[in-house]
């Protein structure tokens, strides 16, 4: 028997999706809650109304930022069902970044649980427009109030909705980076393998200073030498050799443990490429770019599933990568993991479960 209790909620869906979603614009009429209370531990998990949060302004995730989330989607199959992919590895990410952040970890049973339920009660906000998804948004913050900064007693744990176009309005079209080599990300050792929003929010002065220089996403260099290769934008990153051999930096403790990531680099053996996580000096990549031994580069992520790297800006410097448009091995692995995923092509590694509504 399920320990989620039920709210009774009045709506019933919407009566239509807007043709232009964007990206986390729109919301379910539903939301998943339970808090957290060192007396208590989680407790009070309910399926409700969405609906403003009431915080008191000494709220500790105003003052020491503690705070995580996570993401994932539900797909539109073509038989009308619905699919959701590798929950299990985005909760035990989403308790990864809870520890790293010094906050409770939640029974990841019961959030998977949570995300099944809620999906299948607002499954009328499943859209079925081709590349379109149901995003899901884990969330967890402090919610004690006291300004001293130590681990608070209590916290609320979060899951809301929100029907989503691919992240970048073109879909799978190749995006300008800008190798920013005067701000960083994340150091090793910190908080960057953690999907906390501090780490997101330190990056967005870096992305309008390189909107303003006509690129879309920064690439981002290690925070010590500035030399290794981390993320770009907001996504993993991949560079593909000679059409046979994909490289990606290795997880260093700096860098997202990336569920698409992960997905890709076992679809890429299954396509015939050989792998490797390494440490990737960036003007080994320039070098190598130049010379014709990378073929492609692209970014991986939940939102944008791959992103094509067309161009690199770099010290004043325009790098093309494949002639600036995308190339054939980034296409065939996003048909193939999206095929997964919208339930198309068959799930050989087990990585879907699908809901019947």
């Amino acid at each position: 028997m399920s320990n989620i209790r039920l709210e009774a909620v009045s709506t019933e869906g919407p009566g239509s999706l807007p043709a232009e979603l964007g990206f986390g614009l729109y919301f379910a009429d539903r939301m998943f809650s339970q808090r957290y209370s060192a007396e208590r531990g989680w407790h009070d998990a309910t399926i409700g109304a969405y609906r403003p949060l009431t915080l008191d302004p000494a709220a500790q995730v105003f003052h020491n930022g503690q705070m995580v989330f996570d993401g994932t989607k539900a797909y539109r199959r073509e038989d009308g069902r619905i699919n959701l992919f590798r929950v299990d590895r985005n909760a035990a990410r989403f308790n990864r970044s809870a520890v790293r952040m010094g906050m409770p970890p939640v029974d990841e049973a019961l959030h998977i649980e949570a995300i099944e339920q809620l999906v299948k009660l607002e499954h009328r906000w499943v859209p079925g427009a081709p590349n379109t998804a149901l995003y899901i948004r884990p969330v967890m913050i402090a919610t004690e109030k006291a300004l001293a900064v130590r681990a608070p007693k209590e916290y609320l744990h979060y899951v809301i909705l929100s029907p989503v176009s691919p992240y970048f309005a073109g879909g799978f079209a190749p995006v300008a980076v800008y190798v920013s080599n005067e701000y960083v990300r994340a150091v090793r050792g910190g908080t960057g393998e953690a999907k906390t929003p501090g780490n997101y929010a330190g990056s967005i002065a870096a992305t309008e200073l390189a909107i303003t220089k006509g690129y879309q996403q920064v690439l981002w260099l290690d925070a010590v030498e500035r030399r290794y290769v981390d993320e770009v934008g907001a996504m993993n990153i991949a560079f593909l050799y000679e059409g046979k051999h994909l490289r990606t930096p290795a997880l260093s403790g700096a860098i997202l443990h990336g569920v698409t990531r992960e997905s890709l680099l076992v679809l890429a053996k299954d396509l015939g490429l050989t792998t490797s996580e390494e440490r990737i000096d960036f003007h080994e990549v320039l070098a190598d770019i130049e010379r014709g031994r990378i073929t492609e580069v692209f970014g991986m992520g939940t939102g944008a599933v791959i992103a094509p790297v067309a161009r690199l800006g770099y010290e004043g410097r325009d790098i093309l990568v494949n002639g600036g448009e995308p190339g054939p091995v980034a296409r065939r692995l996003f048909d193939e993991l999206t095929g997964i995923q919208y339930g198309r092509l068959p799930d050989r590694h087990g990585w879907t479960r699908t809901l019947a509504v």
